[in-house]
């Protein structure tokens, strides 16, 4: 081979005027690459961290400066008449230029694509690279496409949909008719879950490249098809390099090989034009091993090996993973109006049970490789088998992509537009957005993980609001119905595209379609935020009523892209970043971890749910139950009606800091109350109650799989108490697929709604045991209850606890003692003389057992004795 590559690590960083020179007496310290400015600081001391208290506000200065890195390295100075060095800059975090011994080399302003640039003819023995980055808003004015857009959309929904943040900076929707114009990270610039804190810098790797006649520059493995009694799949194998000074005759060659098996060569000859070859070869593999979502089978994978040949010589290699699979989308018309939408994998139709996922901080270039498999580990020990990566935030690196293939996790992925008219007419930003597309759909789609590319979040849906129509003009319709299309159908083989999330035809729905319940996918905003998209609000009691969960019920979309419900943390993840002696319940401090406006908006639910929290402790299990009882209901509701409903994808899995969101998952990895309901509602069979309209009580069983579910389940009604006023034993057999009604009785003579519940259990493991709560939280007498528990050492960095109910139990739970701790269960019901034991790992060496504590729900009163 003749590729060798240096990687350039050693920076410095410095920061100026905007605009102005570099002070000759400028401070420099060590940069963080690949990471960026704030990462810098923090290492050296010059910035407090920014998720702390409240100093997000104290290092907005960082964004108004100009910030320079400079390295010096050794270059080749041996090169052969053949060879030629790059230099490869991964991901610059935006507006740059950059020099190379004193002579401007480029200048680019796209965080979201790389800057490769030619340097053979500039090295010399010794080198000096320096980078300047400007603030990406710099000189840019108010672009009109967003600005009328804006106007238009106040005139409907009023200025709240700007109204300033408490960091005084302003809402994203202030910014965004800005920042539209450049590529970059719009979360960057403050959202409803997260800070202000735009990244700037070096955010991905810097490589030196030194290459000798020929570079392998793509390669892709597209699965056309699987028979999956023949046991084989049809792939077509693609190859294109780069080539000069040539000796012979282009050629490559790619071997796939199984963890287990025979591998299959094929050798693909090349054609050359104007310095690139390309190629392209089908072949059968056989005994092939598919590549399944984790609820259906294996995810296998192969190692694929390009290896690049100019005549006999081999001149480049190429080793990656890939997974043999077809994936599409089904969009029948459906019996019960409107079309389908769900995804098909290898012929199987899916009911994709999900999360949406946000960037994983707001310093996106230093998340590390273990942070984003133990985020996608969570997802698949809650039985996801879908994340979609929301349009607001960054094409992930790497380590997200290998951990969902390795995991069996589809991915719906979202182009980075979201919540604002885009001027796509601009002949500059439709060729940054061109070049953009191409390298991402290319760079990805090697994935088998990857089950669909998305045109935006939301920016279809906004600007219908505004116009009532989406003809073709300059609001983003360039991008996301002719560019972005045509990049997926020309480099990303057989995954489908779908222009926004949300996005739908139908015509009966008129323009609401976009968002409606007959065709697409949907955002079920209705809970939470009491928007009206599809259903009249007038009907509801109060604003708590029409912001209330029980909405889902109504709710008859193909598939809900996004929903949610905003819950605390647990305690000890706030305590960790608010260090005020006096932390209380909506002080300042408090405050400030949340993003939302209003700030109360939660309270109107509450009210209803659990009543008004008047601590800390209080607050933080209230919300947990309004998002995980919201939650479950939703999704149960959703899985009840499949095929009709074929997909799920809560809003959010994770968070980009620690504060007060939408996510199941807080900052430091703890599963909320929400994340472990969601672990046993996403059970590929569920057994789930639903109260009738025609005030009865059903129970439905509802299975996704590739095989049958038979067992036998019993139901019972009883009380908190204990006792047993009806049980019944049914024998449930559901098809792949299935969701049937298994068992009803009229609601009236069950109980005292306050005192009574329905409860569901099997012995084979079928499916989580499930109830049905008759009443709001508030209004349960669960009595009183005494938790008694032990914790014992079981291994390097685990525990297993055992915990025993004295009376009926609600939310028990372990609390977290450290951050990344993993529990095998948690925030569960315990009945009189039930007991749980549960596993947890990922405890840091040297941890003490003592620190360990288990509680239960904060409006009921439970004792809780270590034995």
């Amino acid at each position: 081979m003749t590729r060798t590559t240096m990687f350039l690590e050693h920076f410095e960083l410095a920061d100026s005027e905007v605009g102005g020179e570099l002070s000759r007496d400028a401070t420099w310290v060590p940069a963080v690459v690949p990471g960026g400015v704030h990462e810098a600081l923090l290492q050296a001391g010059r910035i407090p961290h920014p998720y702390l208290d409240q100093h997000e506000r104290d290092i907005t200065w960082i964004e108004q400066r100009d910030w320079w890195y400079r390295t010096a390295f050794e270059g080749p100075t041996d090169l052969a008449a053949d060879e030629r060095v790059r230099l490869v800059f991964h991901g610059l975090d935006t507006v740059v230029d950059v020099t190379l011994n004193g002579e401007h080399l480029a200048s680019h302003e796209n965080m979201f694509r790389p800057l490769v640039v030619d340097v053979t003819q500039l090295l010399r023995p010794r080198n000096e690279l320096v980078l300047r980055f400007t603030p990406p808003l710099h000189g840019l004015g108010v672009a009109d496409a967003p600005r009328e857009m804006l106007q238009r959309l106040m005139a409907v929904m009023g200025a709240s949909l700007t109204e300033e943040g408490d960091e005084g900076g302003g809402s994203s929707f202030e910014v965004m008719p800005i920042a539209c114009q450049r590529r970059k990270a719009a979360f960057s610039w403050g959202w409803d879950f997260g800070p202000r804190v735009p990244s700037v810098g070096i955010w991905r790797p810097v490589e030196l490249r030194r290459e000798r006649r020929g570079v392998l520059s793509s390669h892709f493995v597209s699965t056309e098809q699987v028979d999956r009694e023949a046991g084989t799949a049809t792939v077509r194998l693609s190859v294109e390099a780069e080539v000069w000074a040539s000796r012979g005759a282009p050629s490559a060659r790619m071997v796939l090989a199984p963890a287990d098996g025979q591998p299959t060569m094929v050798v693909v000859p090349l054609t050359v034009d104007d310095g690139t070859a390309r190629g392209e070869a089908l072949v059968t593999v056989d005994d092939a091993r598919l590549w399944w979502t984790n609820d259906l089978g294996e995810a296998h994978l192969y190692q694929v090996t390009t290896t690049l040949f100019d005549g006999e010589d081999e001149v480049d290699e190429l080793v990656d993973r890939v997974g043999l699979r077809t994936i599409s989308l089904h969009q029948a018309e459906d019996p019960e109006g409107g079309n389908l939408f769900r995804f098909v994998l290898n012929g199987v139709p899916l009911f994709a049970r999900g999360a949406n996922w946000l960037p994983a901080s707001l310093m996106v270039g230093s998340v590390a490789p273990e942070t984003y498999r133990m985020l996608i580990q969570r997802a698949h020990d809650a039985g996801m088998n879908m994340i979609r990566i929301w349009g607001g935030g960054i094409y992930e690196h790497q380590a997200f992509y290998q951990a969902c293939d390795e995991l069996g996790v589809l991915v719906w992925q979202d182009f980075m537009f979201a919540v604002i008219d885009y001027p796509s007419a601009d002949p500059h930003l439709q060729d940054e957005v061109r070049a953009e597309a191409e390298y991402q759909v290319k760079r990805l789609r090697n994935h088998p993980s990857i089950g669909l590319w998305c045109g935006n979040n939301e920016v279809q849906a906004l600007h219908g609001y505004a116009y009532q129509n989406y003809e073709p003009g300059d609001w983003g319709w360039h991008f996301f119905h002719d560019i972005l299309p045509t990049a997926v159908a020309e480099f990303a083989g057989k995954v489908p595209y779908w222009p926004g999330c949300p996005w739908g035809v139908a015509e009966a729905e008129g323009f609401m379609a976009v968002n409606g319940q007959l065709d697409g996918d949907r955002h079920a905003w209705e809970v939470w935020h009491g928007l009206d998209y599809a259903m009249d609000p007038s009907r509801f009691a109060s604003i708590g009523h029409a912001r209330h969960f029980r909405r889902y019920a109504e709710d008859r979309g193909k598939f809900i892209s996004e929903f949610g419900i905003h819950a605390s943390p647990e305690l000890s993840t706030l305590r960790t970043w608010m260090t005020s002696d006096g932390l209380a319940l909506h002080d300042s401090d408090f405050q400030h971890r949340n993003k939302d406006h209003p700030k109360n908006k939660h309270n109107a639910v509450l009210e209803i749910v659990t009543g008004l929290p008047t601590t800390l402790e209080e607050y933080a299990d209230f919300t947990m139950v309004s998002q995980a009882e919201g939650l479950k209901f939703g999704i149960e509701h959703y899985r009840r009606r499949q095929p009709h409903c074929s997909g799920t994808l809560v809003w959010q899995l994770n968070d980009v800091w620690p504060g007060f969101s939408w996510s199941v998952i807080d900052h430091h990895g703890v599963g909320k109350a929400g994340y472990h309901y969601l672990r046993r509602v996403y059970s590929p069979t569920l057994a789930s109650f639903r109260d009738g309209d025609d005030d009865t009580l059903e129970l439905w069983v509802t299975h996704n799989g590739l095989e049958p579910v038979a067992t036998r389940c019993v139901v019972t009604v009883e009380t908190f108490a204990g006792d047993v006023t009806r049980r019944d034993e049914l024998d449930v057999e559901v098809s792949p697929g299935g969701s049937q009604m298994v068992w009803s009785i009229p609601r009236v003579g069950v109980g005292d709604p306050t005192t009574h519940l329905l409860r569901v259990t099997t012995d084979d493991g079928a499916f989580p045991a499930n109830r049905l709560f008759l009443a709001e939280v508030k209004d349960l007498q669960f009595g009183a209850a005494r938790l008694d528990w032990t914790v014992e050492p079981t291994g390097v960095g685990t525990a297993s606890i055992t915990i025993a109910s004295r009376g009926y139990s609600y939310l028990v739970r372990v609390l977290s003692p450290t951050p990344g701790v993993s529990f095998s269960d948690n925030y569960l019901d315990l009945r009189d003389g039930q007991s749980v034991r549960i596993e947890v790992s990922g405890l840091p060496e040297g941890f003490d057992l003592a620190e360990f504590d288990v509680g239960g729900y904060a409006g009921q009163q439970v004792t809780s004795v270590r034995g």
